[in-house]
């Protein structure tokens, strides 16, 4: 059932199995394999149903690092979590991804892709990706139009699928019916408190905005709110242990890493089709579409001591003829108002976080009315026209000016760039996060020579020329990225207590009954949506907690 905590007729306090501390990915991804079963299931959700100013407000913190780093719009306070906004892009990790590299410090899971494959292949279901099979870290199936030939020294074609769902509308009817689940709305963690030799988590106390305090008993409990504030709750748990629970080596809010973008370079052809149809995200077909990203290969992060990227090709139109703009404009102007709070709330951030769509051209303007637009359409009926015939021939609608390369690139561990707590506080009296959001030189070495060889091969390609960005030609200048809301990293994964904060098992070292689930726990994240593996270590957990001997009753 779902309850809100905002209700004062629900209980302060609950007494459960399993405590899962948010409901995003990976916190319904482990509720939902407890359906049906004789565990009970308690999910506190910081949120509602859908996203609300007073409780994203919660998100504010501080940038103190370099690059800055937007906390408020890159995550999202909701039952689904982050995922309500989430792109549906899934691909696994590979092998290489997992591997310690020599030439990455701290690289290296503690497990390897072959412990992680089955999972992928398990969660394809929950995903609803199931028609496409993962073998070695790839999708098998074929792309509906063939990727450009590439020099497999340098670059590679690597697909994605897109999954047909959002986790919070795809299973909330499921979790609202099942017996043995609550989730709890409204209700935020404010700290999880541990027994006196803190080797084990007795409760949790939890409050919502409107004064109301309580608390959740369990026998275990999962830490499942994402990249940043898994380590910001963490770190804010510490009435019995000073510096935290999982800090006992000072490693909980370390190794910040999200997935750095921004633009390399103009790649100037004649044939810009050739570079673009191939990587359209129109072009998919069924009910999970698969497409092909342009990724370096791991032969030449080998030879180049290279982190793994990838890019995006964006075709940049040339002057935009006036009646293509008017037909714009129009359709602007017809769309409804977003009247729903959630809504408006999705909106305003989806549109904070697409910085990845490059372009010259301003946006069209809806201040003409709808007479004076509907005139300049039908003065520019053959720019229309024109536009039309180049849909049929599968082509963009206007004529490319040149083609902008976006990287995405994988980022190395780094021990400084970090989370911690501010001196501010938030609407509980909770201490906000701090971000001190650090690359390295490994880094900006990857984004100049990646640049390159994106650039140079794509060209070759397509008779073409590359121009990269200025900020690439010098050495000293700052690195002109920001992140893609792929938090990761700062409760990282590792055998050994003084390397990482959660063991294989994704268990808190030194903690019998608490576990983290998401993104957090990658010790290295690939140029990869996390999704999909965020998912398939939520799914390892949960069969993990239910082979636990203390949850049968």
């Amino acid at each position: 059932m779902i309850i809100d905590y905002l209700d004062g007729s629900t209980p302060s306090n609950i007494d459960t199995d399993v405590c899962i501390i948010g409901a995003g990915a990976a916190g319904i991804a482990i509720a939902h394999a407890f359906v049906g079963t004789s565990t009970r299931i308690c999910i506190i959700e910081s949120g509602g149903l859908a996203g609300e100013r007073i409780s994203q407000k919660l998100h504010e913190g501080e940038s103190v690092g370099s690059p800055t780093f937007d906390s408020y719009h890159s995550r999202m306070r909701a039952f689904g979590g982050s995922c309500n906004l989430w792109g549906g892009g899934c691909v696994p990790l590979n092998k290489h991804d997992l591997e310690q590299r020599d030439w990455v410090p701290d690289s290296g899971w503690p497990i390897s892709y072959a412990e992680l494959a089955p999972w992928y292949d398990r969660v394809r279901v929950f995903c609803r990706i199931d028609t496409h099979d993962i073998v070695d870290g790839a999708f098998t199936t074929a792309p509906s139009v063939a990727p450009l030939p590439l020099d497999d020294a340098t670059l590679s074609n690597q697909s994605f699928v897109s999954a047909p769902i959002l986790f919070g509308d795809a299973y909330r009817n499921t979790l609202e019916k099942a017996s043995n689940i609550s989730v709890l709305l409204h209700a935020n963690l404010l700290e999880l408190q541990p027994r006196e030799d803190g080797a084990s988590i007795d409760h949790a106390r939890i409050g919502a905005l409107d004064g109301r305090r309580g608390k959740v008993s369990a026998r275990h409990f999962v830490l499942a709110c994402g990249g940043i504030e898994n380590a910001r709750l963490l770190l804010l748990s510490n009435s019995v242990v000073p510096q935290g629970l999982g800090n006992q080596h000072d490693l909980v809010g370390r190794y910040f890493m999200d997935h750095p973008c921004g633009n390399l370079g103009k790649l100037f052809t004649d044939s810009p089709d050739i570079v673009i149809r191939p990587y359209d995200q129109h072009h998919g077909e069924g009910r999970a579409p698969l497409y092909t990203k342009i990724c370096l290969s791991p032969q030449v992060q080998y030879a180049r001591h290279l982190l793994n990227g990838r890019i995006h090709a964006f075709p940049v139109e040339a002057r935009l003829p006036d009646g293509i703009r008017a037909l714009r404009a129009l359709r602007a102007k017809r769309r409804q108002p977003l009247q729903d709070e959630g809504a408006q709330l999705s909106e305003q951030m989806w549109q904070a976080m697409k910085h990845d769509k490059a372009s010259d051209e301003p946006a069209a303007t809806t201040t003409d009315s709808t007479a004076k637009l509907m005139l300049r359409i039908g003065l520019g009926v053959g720019d229309i026209a024109h536009a039309f015939v180049r849909k049929l021939r599968d082509r963009t609608t206007v004529v490319s000016d040149y083609i902008a390369l976006t990287g995405y690139f994988e980022q190395a561990p780094n021990p400084l760039s970090r989370i911690t707590l501010g001196d501010e506080h938030d609407a509980l009296g909770q201490r906000r996060a701090r971000i001190d959001w650090q690359l390295t030189p490994i880094d900006r070495r990857t984004y100049r020579e990646a640049a390159t060889l994106f650039g140079d091969e794509l060209a070759r390609s397509c008779n073409g020329r590359f121009e990269p960005e200025s900020w690439l030609l010098d050495d000293d200048a700052p690195a002109k990225v920001h992140g893609t809301a792929h938090h990761m990293g700062t409760t990282r994964m590792a055998d050994d207590p003084r390397h990482g904060v959660v063991d294989r098992h994704c268990r808190v070292h030194g903690i019998d009954n608490l576990h983290v689930a998401g993104s957090s726990v990658f010790p290295t994240g690939g140029w990869a949506f996390p999704t999909l593996t965020i998912v398939a270590l939520a799914q390892r957990l949960a069969d993990t907690l239910q082979a636990t001997t203390s949850l049968q009753r």
